[in-house]
């Protein structure tokens, strides 16, 4: 064929076309075959791919063809995040329904990626959007209900005024929306919960299968957000009532110091305690400004103690000393009982408060060797020590005395051991519209009632008119929420509250196995072959919602009897960001590169190119409109090594053979050309380093245009100078696979090259006649020698003596002592 100029469009064009007219990367479920499940997160339907898309599909893309080549049956899937507040936003700006404004962005979106020659099962496309998705999540909604695994409570939300919805715990990022950092407010609503507590001590533990597999990071935040803590419950008798409150604390052996008791403004015992008495309006008055403060902010740190006396007072346990009993702001209902026992000289906030307050303190641990006086402490001392001012416990270290303290307010039934988690359950509710319904009715007469499951899905109506305001419209559809109670008979209504997009998200991996199975969630056959994702490719800011929502709800569907496995993801990537100028890319920061202007001025495989060779797929890359240029310079230049080598190679493989001894230089680039795949197998093995398999490459490609002009006159060399560059080929087919197809088809081979297998690397192709020894004079290098390897040290002693830099180096000195590293260095000592 005539080469012509390198034109990425056209051949990019042609070759997707030819893809997906043989379906070559739809895939079935083989038990005779090893399988690989590789997958990025998929993508919320913005309208328009970004570098980070870019690159995230660009990883796994390579994955996904390099395991083909390995010989694994690959499944890799994509679909679409489709639910949530900006398409709902979206459509209240464009004054259109959000499943139009939506579903045109996914065509855009879907044209792009396969713009880029992404190497999906397009077959198995899904929308969490779309009823033929959702309706199985409202189907386990009420299998989790049945169980008892889903309630319903008033409580204390986060409220975002501005997305006019609750936020989970995990989507508050320091006080702020983590969408749109508006200042989160605590709101009183009636909401619907996942028991995801029920399971924090197995998400905890099975963490411990993931190591090796998931970033050590992202293991340690998943641990701290669970925030599994062993220590006591005790109970504190309140003075005259007959009532108790139960604390948990960590530190029991500090019992003895507690002087005071603090509660949190929201435990249901205050209003009880200041019923009647002076201090009732006063603490009120507190308890309101303390409910309407920001959860994070009462937690820092650095916030300034305060509290109120309630005028009630609380028996210790151990040593019936009468201690007040405040409401202080520091304390939260979100972890323990929503008391504490205040230790104030062996905590600094109990400390800070007491200072504040002129609460009594008392020394009960002190350090060894050391003695601490109340007067000089500037301090809580929190650090370990022995006992003191703790009766029979004295003298004893106090780790030890932990348990002792717990077994002995066992024996009456004060206290007992207890493990507390931060962890608290999953809030699903969202008061929008663009979310999965949530499938039940009220009635007045039979409650809560599940939606019969013959019932199912409950769609969203499509004539839903947005409110400009952002609230949604469903509370004021009769047609939606006036319904017939399926127990009585009777006028009911529907529930108007939808689900966190993060339940969409949570199991949209299993649906890909069989993603248009309409008599079931999945295909069970299909859910055991590809399950668990053998490779997760994703950001670290889903490190705790979404992949810690996931775990969970893999083990919730596992108990349903759907799968078998507990873990959905055995290997973890979380790709670094694409950054410009030193800053990730954002429209405020005007420092935004649009991919499809760059694929249109150089073409996929030169953006794919770029983006994988820039920095390793962990790291943050820095955009470089220079490097860009390279990596189109670079293919260009394959591009030309093709067009000299046209009509002059049979095409024999990568790696192939030879029939007979090669001579010097044909086997010179044999030997760069199995080191090259002993390079790059190793890299794509070892975390996906994809810039140093492209640097080998290069390396090879180099090696190439050095020695075809003395090969390609020979049938050896030509036999060399084929192999070598359909090496090059083979090897560079994952990462930039349009012109990789074109060259190879060019070269005379039948069938696509994402088709053939992983080149295999020769130990012996590697074996070389000679060796370079760095020559050293006292510890300094004077120069490099190319000696036979069967060379003796005598043989390499006297050549290096010879050599011109190193004569000048001993002139006029005693040689002392000459030392031959074998196959690496000589150090000649001389003085």
């Amino acid at each position: 064929m005539g080469f012509g100029k390198y034109e990425p469009e056209l051949i990019e064009n042609k070759w997707q076309k030819e893809w997906t007219d043989k379906g070559a990367f739809h895939v079935e479920a083989d038990e005779s075959r090893p399988k690989y499940y590789v997958l990025e997160m998929f993508p919320y339907p913005s309208g328009k791919i970004h570098m980070g898309h870019v690159r995230n599909y660009s990883i796994g893309d390579v994955v996904a063809r390099y395991k083909r080549m390995k010989g694994f049956n690959v499944l890799h899937p994509m679909g679409w995040d489709a639910f949530g507040l900006p398409a709902e936003n979206a459509a209240i700006k464009n004054n259109t329904h959000p499943a139009e404004w939506t579903y045109a962005n996914i065509d855009d979106m879907r044209t792009q990626l396969k713009r880029l020659g992404y190497s999906y099962d397009w077959r198995r496309e899904l929308a969490t959007c779309h009823p033929g998705y959702y309706r199985w999540e409202q189907k386990f909604f009420l299998k989790f209900l049945e169980k008892g695994l889903l309630y319903r409570k008033k409580s204390p939300v986060n409220w975002c005024e501005t997305c006019h919805t609750v936020l989970a715990n995990e989507q508050v990022e320091d006080g702020l929306c983590w969408r749109c950092d508006t200042q989160v407010e605590q709101k009183e609503l009636a909401q619907w919960f996942l028991r995801i507590t029920d399971y924090a001590e197995e998400l905890l533990e099975s963490l411990n299968e993931l190591e090796g597999g998931w970033p050590e990071r992202v293991i340690t935040m998943q641990r701290n957000w669970i925030g599994k803590s062993i220590g006591a419950e005790l109970d504190f008798e309140v003075e005259e009532s007959g009532d108790t409150i139960s604390v948990f604390t960590t530190r029991p052996d500090t019992l003895y110091g507690a002087t005071f008791m603090s509660l949190a403004a929201e435990h249901p015992m205050v209003e009880k305690l200041i019923e009647g008495r002076p201090e009732a309006d006063k603490v009120r008055q507190f308890v309101h400004k303390v409910t309407n403060m920001d959860r994070f902010q009462r937690a820092a740190d650095d916030l300034e103690k305060e509290g109120v006396f309630t005028g009630a007072y609380c028996i210790n346990p151990l040593n019936g000393l009468k201690m007040p009993i405040y409401v202080a702001n520091f304390v939260l209902m979100g972890y323990g009982t929503g008391a504490v026992m205040a230790v104030p000289a062996h905590d600094q906030r109990d400390y800070e408060f007491a200072t504040k307050y002129k609460l009594p303190m008392q020394i009960v641990i002190q350090p060894e060797g050391q003695t601490l006086d109340l007067a000089e402490m500037t301090a809580a001392y929190s650090e370990p020590g022995v006992l003191v001012n703790s009766a029979e416990f004295n003298g004893m270290p106090n780790e030890e005395a932990k348990g002792a303290i717990v077994e002995y307010l066992g024996k009456s039934g004060k206290g007992k051991k207890s493990i507390n988690y931060r962890l608290r359950d999953w809030n699903i509710s969202r008061q929008r519209f663009w979310g999965a319904p949530i499938p039940v009715i009220y009635c007045d007469d039979c409650g809560i009632v599940p939606v019969p499951e013959k019932d199912l899905p409950v769609v969203l109506p499509e004539d839903a008119v947005m409110n400009e305001d952002g609230r949604s419209p469903l509370p004021q559809m009769e047609s939606f929420i006036n319904v017939t109670c399926p127990k009585c008979g009777k006028a009911a209504k529907r529930e108007t509250d939808t689900m966190d997009t993060f339940v969409e998200s949570s199991w949209y991996f299993m649906r890909y196995t069989d993603a248009r199975k309409e008599d079931e969630a999945f295909d069970s056959r299909a859910l055991e072959y590809w399950s668990p994702v053998d490779q997760y490719i994703g950001g670290i800011e889903h490190a705790i919602l979404h992949l810690l929502y996931a775990r969970f709800f893999t083990k919730l569907l596992r108990d349903e009897g759907y799968t078998k496995i507990g873990e959905p993801f055995k290997n973890l990537l979380t790709q670094g960001m694409v950054l410009k100028d030193g800053a990730k890319m954002s429209k405020s920061k005007g420092n935004v590169v649009d991919p499809n202007a760059m694929i249109n001025r150089y073409g996929a495989d030169a953006t794919r190119l770029f983006i994988l060779f820039a920095s390793p797929p962990e790291k943050d890359l820095e955009w470089s409109d220079q490097g860009i240029e390279g990596a189109y310079r670079f293919l260009n230049r394959i591009w030309r090594l093709a067009e000299d080598l046209d009509g002059k190679l049979s095409p024999v493989g990568a790696c192939a053979k030879p029939a007979a001894e090669l001579p010097s230089d044909a086997k010179k680039l044999r030997l760069k050309e199995h080191e090259t795949v002993q390079r790059a197998s190793r890299d794509m093995e070892n975390k996906f380093q994809f810039n140093t398999v492209i640097a080998a490459t290069m390396e090879l490609v180099n090696e190439i245009y050095a020695l075809k002009d003395a090969l390609v006159d020979s049938e050896d060399g030509r036999f060399a100078l084929s192999s070598a560059f359909s090496t090059v080929l083979t090897v560079l087919s994952p990462i930039a696979p349009h012109i990789c197809e074109e060259i190879w088809a060019a070269l005379g081979y039948k069938g696509c090259i994402a088709e053939v297998a992983w080149p295999e690397f020769d130990e012996s192709a590697m074996v070389t006649d000679e060796i370079l020894i760095i020559i050293q004079v006292n510890g300094k290098m004077r120069g490099k020698l190319s000696v036979p390897a069967a060379a003796t040290k005598e043989e390499i002693e006297e050549t290096a003596l010879a050599h011109e830099n190193v004569t000048k180096h001993i002139e006029g000195q005693t040689i002392r002592k000459v030392i031959v590293v074998p196959g690496k260095l000589i150090n000649i000592v001389a003085n």
